[in-house]
């Protein structure tokens, strides 16, 4: 008997992404400064189009916010925002593993194999 689901085709809207000038107006900075920080920045990297426009993702613009409030507002220099950012990604994926191994114990704890009353003899 055939199914009488249709697939319902996903209209959801692709995510936005910034031109520079975009991007750079929302931070209150000048596009000069946004190419000159994806320059010292490898965390930085931009979708391009055909011509070479940059298109800046939400991750990208989460970046650039980190950098400028690194640069900005904490006064560390380029070299020591690029470190920052590096301690901080290596913190990131610590607590990714982390977090991943508990949710595999969870897991063990929760199977059925482990929720059996224990026998006693």
């Amino acid at each position: 008997m055939p199914s009488t689901q249709r697939m319902v085709p996903d209209f959801s809207p692709a995510p936005r992404r910034l031109r520079i000038g975009e991007a750079a107006r929302i931070l209150g900075l000048e596009p000069y400064v946004l190419r000159y920080w994806e320059t010292e920045f490898p965390q930085l990297a931009p979708l391009r189009t055909e011509k070479g426009q940059r298109l800046y993702t939400q991750d990208d613009m989460n970046v650039l916010r980190r950098i400028q409030k690194l640069l900005h507002e904490e006064g560390l220099t380029i070299d020591g925002a690029r470190r920052r950012l590096v301690e901080r990604a290596q913190v990131h994926e610590l607590t990714s593993g982390i977090i991943k191994e508990l949710q595999d114990i969870r897991a063990i704890l929760t199977s059925p194999a482990n929720t059996a009353p224990p026998r006693h003899p």
